[in-house]
């Protein structure tokens, strides 16, 4: 058995059934990229979801549904001989050719780090005004900084050493309390904004993904929470009406749980 022509055959099993489907279907005749648009995002955050869960089973069949989204995107564009499956896959080819000159071509690396600097001076020779041009604006803040963050120290805007880092989210905790004894509310936001972006500037140097970082936390937050709630209305009694103090009961088992 041969794993690549079983991939190859899987693959190209799904091809058919995406034009079979586009030629047949009423809803999928009726897709645009559009109206799939949002579809893909919700993929995307489910398959996010499955791997902070570690279910590979559902990893999997969320690999599929955005690799049906992929595909759907490429039979539109065929339509339109714009583009088809061959040229998305042939463009990344050549994209990852193109930026790994460490593998296919004569360039020397140490390190992650320079493979990194490298990507980025890459980029910027390609056409590229500014290294910032490949974070989407519509990320959500806290990816957009870790992303805008890992941007500039590619080409080598980055702090030295970790305690550099530490020191600033300091220094921006204390310019924030200043603020708030002033109740200067007009520069509170402002501060409190660059207590984030140090802090997720600081995670990295943890090594640590700030967004997966926040999920977890969530998760955690959600599962004790409604461990709280189960147990209050196994007991009758209205969350509203308990004291912090009796919740923290509930709370503190739900921790050791």
């Amino acid at each position: 058995m041969n794993p690549r022509s079983d991939q190859l055959e899987a693959f190209d099993r799904l091809l058919t059934i995406m034009e079979e489907l586009r030629a047949k279907c009423p809803w999928d005749k009726k897709q645009t990229m559009q109206t799939l648009r949002h579809l893909t995002i919700e993929e995307t955050y489910e398959l996010g979801d499955a791997i902070l869960e570690n279910d590979l089973d559902e990893v999997k069949k969320e690999l599929g549904d955005l690799l049906l989204h992929i595909v759907f995107y490429a039979k539109i564009g065929s339509e339109t001989n714009n583009f088809d499956i061959a040229d998305v896959a042939n463009e990344i080819c050549e994209k990852l050719i193109n930026r790994h000159p460490h593998i296919y071509g004569d360039v020397k690396v140490n390190s992650e780090d320079e493979v990194k600097q490298n990507w980025e001076n890459i980029k910027l020779k390609e056409g590229k005004k500014s290294v910032l041009e490949g974070v989407p604006n519509g990320l959500p803040a806290l990816v957009k900084a870790s992303r805008i963050q890992e941007k500039v120290a590619g080409v080598g805007f980055d702090w030295e050493h970790p305690e550099q880092v530490f020191d600033k989210v300091k220094e921006e905790l204390s310019e924030l309390q200043e603020e708030i004894n002033w109740a200067n509310n007009d520069k509170i936001e402002a501060e409190f904004g660059d207590v984030l972006f140090s802090l997720v500037n600081y995670a990295r140097f943890l090594n640590v993904n700030p967004e997966n970082a926040l999920e977890l936390t969530n998760k955690k937050f959600i599962k004790r929470f409604q461990y709280l709630e189960k147990k209050a209305k196994k007991a009758k009694k209205s969350l509203k009406d308990m004291t912090l103090a009796e919740m923290d009961v509930f709370w503190e088992e739900a921790k050791h749980l």
